[in-house]
């Protein structure tokens, strides 16, 4: 008898209903649950990649841009054609003058220069001993420090020295080359900071 005034249509609409707002209910939940695995707006612009205008640079030897990289300073210099021949000299007194330890130096960079195109460095300006951003002295001429200085950075915390190709100096506190970080050219006036070379590991 209880039964006989029941209204089937009116008991699957509301079982329909409750499960479509239960099931709302969950997304509502979950979204933002799963959103919260992942990295902050901060965190992923941080380890970005940095798109760089170089072109204020390409006809001015000696100039240097710094521009940020993951909380680092990234150095892109132009080198002359005289600091470029300088390079192979000062091999004698380098620590690592063939760049072997991977992690200061991409595979696409393990060459002189210690880029990819001669005359434009990108490197990390962070020294390898205590972390000291060095001094850049461009010069090719005798320093107070150094009587047969050929261009380079000099981190006066430790003494630390370095060449125009961020290679370390033998007898200097700082135990490694100078960081090449991974980039690419877009074109003769771009380059993206944090994205290695088509092709490059």
């Amino acid at each position: 008898m209880a039964n006989e005034g029941v209204n089937s249509g009116r008991r699957r609409f509301l079982t329909a209903t409750t499960a479509v707002v239960g099931a709302v209910g969950v997304a509502g939940v979950a979204v933002p649950f799963i959103s919260s695995w992942k990295p902050s707006a901060r965190a992923q612009v941080a380890g970005a990649p940095v798109e760089v205008d170089i072109s204020k640079i390409d006809g001015e030897p000696g100039m240097r841009m710094i521009v940020q990289w993951r909380g680092k300073p990234v150095w892109i210099f132009k080198r002359t054609p005289e600091q470029l021949a300088a390079l192979p000299g000062n091999d004698a007194r380098l620590r690592d003058p063939n760049s072997e330890n991977a992690d200061q130096t991409p595979a696409f960079a393990k060459n002189e220069a210690r880029s990819i195109k001669p005359e434009l460095a990108v490197i990390v300006g962070i020294c390898t001993h205590l972390g000291c951003s060095p001094t850049y002295i461009p010069e090719l001429q005798p320093q107070p420090f150094d009587s047969e200085w050929q261009g380079g950075f000099y981190c006066p915390c430790h003494n630390s020295r370095f060449d125009l190709a961020g290679r370390v100096f033998q007898g200097v506190p700082a135990p490694s080359n100078l960081e090449v970080p991974p980039y690419h050219f877009v074109d003769d006036n771009r380059v993206i900071v944090g994205v290695p070379p088509e092709g490059a590991a």
